[in-house]
């Protein structure tokens, strides 16, 4: 395949998998911010305390879209450590999300509902570019190269097996 090519697919690639990326976290932030009012609504909670319940609910809920849906295709061989690095990241995350809200709360004293989705918000926005890079990085890693091959070859030998069986007998 010519250069261009397989940059080109590449490319084309990693716009699908920020698309995925995209609907999963999307969803994910969906979730963080309804939890976080619910809790906010229904508990006498500090902002942050009821930022940290949302989001421990958001991690959950991203986990199962990014295995099953972004990485579905990714190696699973390694499942425990898998989680923990999602875990390791995912907390990362959280620290910089509610670090952002944690700031304006109490540092700034912007602390409206308004003020606290808007942060809450922010946060979640400058988080999620280190949970992108981190999963895709060290968590959801791609399939090695040998492996990869190895199934495409298994495909290709039997698709000409395949069209065989389907032709006729010419007579």
């Amino acid at each position: 395949m010519s250069e261009p090519g397989a940059l080109r697919m590449r490319v084309d690639r990693l716009v699908r998998e920020v698309a995925k990326f995209g609907v999963v976290g999307g969803l994910g932030v969906l979730v963080n911010l309804a939890v976080f009012n619910l809790v906010r609504h229904v508990t006498d909670l500090p902002v942050v305390r009821a930022s940290i319940i949302a989001t421990v609910v958001a991690i959950l809920f991203n986990y199962v879209g990014f295995r099953y849906f972004t990485y579905r295709d990714r190696d699973k061989s390694g499942r425990t450590k898998e989680m923990a690095l999602f875990l390791l990241f995912s907390v990362v995350g959280m620290v910089i999300e509610n670090g952002v809200l944690y700031t304006a709360t109490y540092g700034f004293g912007w602390d409206g509902p308004l003020q606290s989705n808007f942060f809450k918000f922010f946060g979640i926005g400058v988080a999620t570019l280190f949970r992108f890079w981190s999963y895709r990085t060290w968590v959801f890693k791609a399939l090695p190269a040998k492996e990869a091959v190895q199934t495409a070859e298994s495909f290709l030998e039997q698709a000409p097996r395949q069209a065989t069986r389907k032709q006729p007998d010419r007579v």
